[in-house]
């Protein structure tokens, strides 16, 4: 199981960890959080020591009821960031966090390895078109509806079902548009509930039926912040222990806030699998 970023070969048989790096004013955890330059090199420096595999920046936050952000404001976030990074870590694997056509290709042009989209393809007609003439990894995601209004679209009859259907109906077209490397994220907190979120989490192992690589993104998510009575502040603990469960349900990449802790839990996972 392994996907080319670069020519480089990923081996996803041993689950791998990718760091974000919102560059928001308004990401529900991170939002604002790196002024400057060293501050943005910094953050990359620690997760690359850390052991990250992958640097995922976003400029387009994606929390429930997050403002649009034009084309014009995402490409000027994120592409000087692209640039900053591979200028200090030429060997940096960037995922680019968008689910914007242009804002791909332009990121993928300066540099980015992969392209990990929110919206499957649905939010861009010209998406799969050119995550295809690009021929770099994609990572579509589960979602109802956009941002804004995805938290009023939670009506499922079998959520798992549903999950399982929509990726086997993107999975087709995004081979039609010659995509080869495609990873599937479930979208924990994407037009889902607190207990659906849970619900998901529970059966994500019959997502592999896809027969893709499973991405798991719980890091500081309300479903545990909430769960707990907490806040995304406190939420380490909580992640941590539900980045386990996620990586016994067949995960091979977690994305997350805290690379250090990630990281640990994979190491811990593997040496149960060893056993």
């Amino acid at each position: 199981m392994t996907i080319n970023c670069k020519g480089q070969l990923i081996d996803l048989s041993t689950p791998k960890v990718m760091g974000i790096l919102n560059i928001t004013p308004d990401s529900f955890f991170d939002g604002g959080k790196y002024k400057n330059d060293s501050e943005v090199l910094t953050q990359v420096e620690t997760m690359l020591n850390a052991g990250t595999t992958f640097i995922d920046i976003g400029g387009y936050s994606s929390r429930p009821h997050a403002d649009d952000v034009s084309k014009e404001e995402e490409l000027k976030r994120v592409l000087p960031i692209i640039e900053l990074i591979l200028k200090h870590f030429p060997e940096a694997l960037i995922s680019i966090d968008t689910f914007r056509s242009d804002v791909a290709k332009r990121s993928i042009e300066t540099g980015a390895a992969l392209i990990n989209d929110i919206s499957a393809g649905q939010l861009d007609d010209n998406m799969l078109s050119t995550v295809g003439k690009l021929g770099v990894p994609y990572i579509m995601m589960h979602m109802r509806g956009n941002p804004k209004n995805m938290q009023q679209q939670t009506d499922y009859k079998d959520l798992t079902k549903e999950v399982i259907a929509y990726f086997a109906e993107r999975i087709a077209a995004a081979h039609q548009d010659k995509i080869n490397d495609i990873i599937i994220d479930p979208g924990f907190g994407f037009a889902k509930s607190r207990t659906q979120n849970f619900e998901l989490l529970n059966q994500m192992e019959l997502l592999q039926l896809t027969d893709k690589p499973l991405l798991a993104g719980v890091s500081r998510k309300s479903m545990i912040y909430k769960t707990l009575n907490s806040t995304a502040e406190d939420a380490l603990n909580g992640t941590t222990a539900l980045h386990m469960v996620a990586l016994q349900k067949g995960a091979k990449i977690l994305r997350v806030h805290d690379v250090k802790e990630a990281m640990e839990c994979v190491t811990l996972f593997n040496q149960l699998n060893k056993s």
